[in-house]
């Protein structure tokens, strides 16, 4: 199972180049059962504060609803023993507190790879990541 990083529903809200053509592509292809991915609740703040900064606050509202409407998939969980894993993660490799979380949701729940356009999770030797 992929881990989604929030950028992947970015992209695909926002951009209309090849990057935010195979975000599209890729959350259809969740969307049909082709893929099977993940993400966590995490993911819907960054959507929608991106696109509330970059377009209106009803786009961001519609792009909020669009990923938590997104067919199969799966909304992973982030409780204590995933923050606890979180900041490990910051430590061990200086992430940002977001990049740690999704890390580590991605980690405990055995994902394969987190599909993300950020790199900074390039270095965290636990898990590849995928480009969007």
């Amino acid at each position: 199972m992929l881990y989604l990083d929030a950028s992947v529903f970015i992209y695909a809200a926002l951009n209309r180049q090849a990057i935010g053509r195979r975000a599209r592509t890729l959350i259809e292809r969740v969307s049909n059962g082709r893929e099977e991915a993940a993400s966590c609740a995490l993911s819907i703040d960054e959507v929608v504060w991106v696109v509330g900064k970059h377009r209106s606050r009803e786009d961001a509202v519609s792009a909020g609803r669009a990923f938590l409407t997104v067919p199969n998939l799966k909304l992973l969980p982030v409780n204590q023993d995933t923050l606890f894993s979180a900041l490990t993660l910051m430590r061990r490799y200086d992430l940002d507190p977001r990049d740690a979380i999704h890390a580590s949701t991605a980690l405990i729940n055995r994902c394969t790879a987190i599909v993300s356009a950020d790199t900074h999770f390039d270095t965290i030797v636990e898990i590849p990541r995928k480009p969007i």
